[in-house]
Order: C-alpha cells, then structure tokens, then sequence
C-alpha cells in the first residue's frame, strides 16, 4: 500500500471536493426540467392527468415548438405533433397533423414562473382571446401549513405548499384564509389562470380526484382546444431538432458548457501550481555513488597495461600475490617458497597433484609475454587452485 504525505491528502482532498462542488451545482440538471411533462411517469409528472383526458375523450395536444410559433403563426395551418399518452417520445414526433393556429385555444404550462406574462407578443396573443393556464408561479411564502385539503366545486384538493397569492381574492377560483391558491386574471378577450403549485394534478395525486377533476375544469372551461407545452421541457418535433441541430464543429462547441471545463480547467492548473507538477510527490535527489579509490587505481592501471600489451608484468605481480596467499592458506609463511616445497604439504592437504600448482606458479615465473587467450586461461587455473585451498 502507498503511503500518501500530508501534503499528497491535501491536494487529493481539494481535486475531490472540486469534483463534487461542480457536480452538485453546475452539471445538467436534467430532473427539473422535465417536472411537470405529460411524458413524465414519476410523481411530479403528469402522465395519469394526460391519460385520464384520454378516456374522457378529451382531446389533449402536444405543442414541442417554440412558443413563438404559436403567438405569431406564418401560416393559418401547420403541421404539428399529435398523440396519446401510451406512445413515446420518438413515435409522438413522427405522428403529424395539420392545426389551424387562427382560432382560440387553451394552453397548458406547467412548471415554476414569473408572473405576468411580460412578452408582448403572448399578451396580444391573450388579448385576441386565448386562454393560459400556468401551473406553478412564484407568489409569497405565507404562514399557512404545508398540506391543506380546500373544498372547491369539483370535490376536495389537496395543496402541499405555503405559498398563497394574497392581493388575488376577487378573482380567486381556490383559496382559503391565507390566500389565493388557483386565481384568474384578465387581459382583453382572454384570461390567465395562476396557480402557485406547479403539482396540482401531478402523478403524486391520482387518489385526490379533485386534483384532477379541478385542473381538467381549468383547461375545459373555455371549450377550445386544448394545448399542453411540452417544448418547456425539452421535447422537440423533429423538425423543429433539424433546425436547432447545430451545422458544424464551431455552431456545436459553441452550445457546449464551456464555461464547465474552463472551470475544470482553472482548478486542475491551480492545484498543478500548488503541488509544483509534482504528481508523484517531492522529486527523490540520485545519491552520488561512493567511488572506491583502490577500485579506481586498480582499473585505471589495468587499461594502461592492457593498452601497452604488459601482460608478463601482470602475470609476474599477480602471480607473486597468488603465491603468498597459497602459502598462508597451507600455513607456510609470508617468504616465498619453492614451488616443490610450497605445494607438497598442499597435495598432502586437498589430494591434489602437486603438478597443477606448478603449472600456475610456473608461468608467473617465466617473465615473458602471453597472449590474452593465453592470460584468461592462467586467471581460470588460479580460480581452480583456490577452490581447493583448505
């Protein structure tokens, strides 16, 4: 296991923290968006409401275009996606008909807004007479408990929020003593529906019917068609996706979150300052090798020998040497001794012959120049004889 320094925690504990900091606050969130869809399964989707107004045999439509496309059509009719809650979101793009965008309809937003509708164009476009019904606005936060059940027309309604719109009481349309829930306003021909909960009917309220039955009086009253934004969270006819679909590397680069890994960026090259680019920790410093003179002198020597083709001074000094450490090894003295008498008490000792000792100690003795076959040879005979000293 690798022990890690104090400073190596540090550095790690910081990239970690960074790491989770930018994923917690600024990768996609992609939950948030999709609250509130007719697609939408989980609690806070409103697939039940959507397939409830299928069996009652109220045509609902889902409009995944821009919303300016609505306020200000081009043509009297346009092609426009159509279809029921069983079918996903790629048979729903296929599945096209043709609207007529002149005559009056209802729209359903559902997700959390400002109010009132400041686009010009959307306020003409209730002005001729349309009506909006937008779930989900951002009103006070009042003292009222979080879960309330309020008695309207359609039955009871469950509310699990605080927020209450106070200064709304003549038109409300659902409240109760802290104020309006659902309320109406209206602007020329046409009216806004508010409501501070963007869950009024969510799939988290299939067993409170007056959820649903209020929120289907809400988009039916008026008695036009009934259109549902979908574009608000993200689902796109396709060629509505054909015409946002960046053309280049540069068109698509410039949609990417850049400011995400310029971020990431900034940190790795700061926490790379900090640590000095030492990944691994401080830089270990070579030891400098400890040089053994004796070594040194003795292989300098031996290259100016072997360069002057001295090899008899070699096998002469190298021989002497030799000699005297067979005597020690045999006890006979540090005098150099004959060969005959040097090597019978070693025959006696290793039952070695007393030829083969003075096969090497001749040949230091003979002061003449040998090849370095011849040399090599004389080093191995030397190496025998010491394997058998006692």
């Amino acid at each position: 296991m690798i022990a890690l320094t104090r400073r190596q925690i540090w550095i790690l504990v910081i990239v970690l923290g960074t790491i989770l900091c930018l994923t917690l606050f600024i990768a996609p969130r992609d939950t948030s968006q999709r609250q509130g869809s007719t697609y939408g399964r989980s609690p806070d989707g409103y697939a039940a409401w959507y397939a409830e107004m299928e069996r009652r045999g109220t045509p609902v439509r889902r409009w995944q275009k821009p919303l300016g496309e609505l306020f200000n059509p081009s043509t009297q009719f346009q092609e426009t996606s159509f279809a029921p809650a069983a079918l996903d979101l790629t048979k729903a793009q296929s599945a096209f008909i043709p609207v007529d965008l002149s005559s009056r309809v209802t729209l359903l937003r559902i997700g959390n807004r400002l109010l009132p509708p400041n686009n010009p164009a959307e306020r003409e476009w209730i002005r001729k007479g349309n009506v909006l019904v937008q779930l989900g606005v951002r009103t006070p936060v009042t003292k009222a408990p979080f879960t309330s059940d309020i008695s309207s027309s359609v039955g009871s309604v469950r509310i699990e929020t605080r927020r209450r719109a106070r200064d709304a009481k003549t038109s409300s349309l659902l409240e109760d003593s802290f104020g309006a829930v659902v309320w109406q306003e209206p602007i020329g021909q046409g009216r806004v529906v508010y409501a501070s909960t963007p869950f009024l009917a969510a799939n988290a309220y299939q067993d409170f019917q007056g959820n649903f039955k209020l929120l289907t009086k809400l988009v039916t009253e008026a008695g036009y068609p009934i259109w549902v934004d979908e574009y608000l969270h993200g689902y796109k006819d396709a060629n509505v996706i054909q015409k946002e679909t960046p053309g280049n590397v540069i068109a698509y680069l410039m949609r990417t979150p850049l400011v995400l890994i310029g971020i990431q960026a900034v940190v790795l090259l700061g926490v790379l300052i900090w640590g000095q680019n030492q990944r691994l920790g401080q830089p270990i410093v070579a030891a400098n090798p400890v040089t053994d003179n004796s070594e040194a002198y003795i292989q300098a020597m031996a290259a100016v020998l072997r360069k002057a083709e001295c090899s008899e001074f070699v096998v002469e000094t190298v021989g002497k040497a030799e000699q005297l450490e067979i005597q020690k090894a045999l006890g006979l003295g540090t005098e150099l001794l004959s060969l005959r008498r040097s090597w019978m008490p070693g025959g006696r000792q290793t039952g070695r012959t007393a030829a083969e000792l003075e096969t090497v100690l001749r040949t230091a003795q003979r002061h003449r120049r040998v090849s370095e076959s011849d040399l090599m040879r004389w080093v191995e005979n030397i190496q025998t004889v010491r394997q058998h000293l006692p």
